[in-house]
């Protein structure tokens, strides 16, 4: 594979992460599944139990690796793969494949089945289909709309009786799919859920201070807590009342572990499936840094700091993006996309 071009918000530089994406949703193996089994008929081939997800290594990476090209040809619809993505779309995202998913996530035994992080990315696919004003978007997001209210109420249930935050670095964290969760709710246009998961956010996470960074980061993690966290609260929060939470929340600039916390880290083994995970971390490091600082006032006090950080890790993420190990490129560039597409700010 021929080195990838730097990457920026262009057509061209977008071209080899769809060219990623539309080349692996179809990629049978190698794959891992997770899930519940409670007889010898639930155990299948992937592609027979959920056979619009089947790719990318693994179910939730093959729901954003579908995101990542509807939101790149919605954002470049007459870039010159936008025909071949959409083709990639086409050949999954039918009516028969997607009544398949339903039937095997309404199953008995399925009902964790990649809650939280699988099902926030298939709401924000679902929100990314519904916002696209394109014929065939709004065929498949109609197509979708049983597995998107399956998974609104398994994400509704599943914040409701969550007791207290999870923090970890990997998928299970709970604040990064919450805010995807929000941000779905808010894009449908259900103002009164936007209410609750804010309510149920603050419960959560507003008694929080002296974040420990200097724990940060954990060796596989993708996401960071505490960025994820303040990311998030600041979705739930007015303006003023999220500014002095942050200030509570994060050690002032001068605090130690503040400087090394912010520093982009450098995966030891890129082709290695949990330490290619550090390139990630850089990644969505840059956007929450990016969503924390346009809910700050331009005289906060850790603005000069948190901008120096986020170009930091906007560049080191991207430069991680161009990957051309598995472990990585299964689901590096849906993160790429995010970032260079500003999505969560446009809310």
């Amino acid at each position: 594979m021929s080195p990838l071009p730097e990457l920026s918000r262009t057509p061209e530089s977008f071209a080899p992460l769809v060219a990623m994406a539309a080349a692996l949703i179809p990629r049978e193996y190698p794959y891992h599944v997770l899930q519940g089994v409670t007889r010898d008929a639930d155990i299948a081939p992937h592609r027979e139990l959920t056979p619009a997800f089947m790719g990318s290594f693994d179910w939730h990476s093959a729901v954003h690796g579908h995101w990542c090209l509807a939101r790149a040809v919605r954002t470049f619809p007459h870039a010159p793969w936008a025909t071949k993505a959409r083709l990639a779309l086409s050949v999954t995202l039918t009516e028969q494949r997607l009544a398949g998913e339903l039937r095997f996530l309404s199953r008995e035994g399925q009902g964790r089945f990649e809650v939280p992080y699988g099902l926030a990315w298939l709401l924000q696919l679902a929100s990314e289909l519904r916002g696209w004003d394109d014929p065939s978007a709004r065929q498949w997001s109609a197509w979708m709309q049983p597995l998107e209210q399956l998974a609104a109420a398994r994400m509704t249930g599943y914040l409701d009786h969550l007791p207290y935050p999870v923090r970890g670095g990997e998928h299970s964290q709970s604040a990064f799919s919450i805010g995807l969760f929000m941000d779905w709710a808010r894009d449908s246009g259900q103002a009164d859920l936007v209410a609750r998961i804010a309510e149920r956010v603050v419960r959560l996470y507003a008694g929080d201070r002296d974040a420990p960074v200097r724990y940060e980061p954990s060796g596989y993690d993708f996401l960071s807590p505490v960025l994820a966290e303040a990311d998030l609260m600041r979705r739930a929060m007015d303006r003023s009342s999220y500014g002095s939470w942050l200030t509570r929340f994060l050690p002032g600039p001068d605090a130690p572990g503040m400087a090394v916390w912010l520093r982009p880290v450098v995966s030891p083994d890129p082709s290695d499936g949990k330490l290619a995970h550090l390139d990630g971390l850089n990644l969505s490091r840059a956007w929450m840094l990016r969503g924390v600082l346009e809910a700050l006032s331009e005289g906060h006090s850790l603005v000069p700091m948190l901008l120096q950080a986020e170009l930091l890790h906007r560049t080191a993420g991207l430069e991680g993006a161009r990957t051309q190990h598995y472990a990585g490129s299964h689901w590096l560039g849906s993160f790429a996309i995010y970032l260079l597409t500003d999505r969560g700010l446009e809310n």
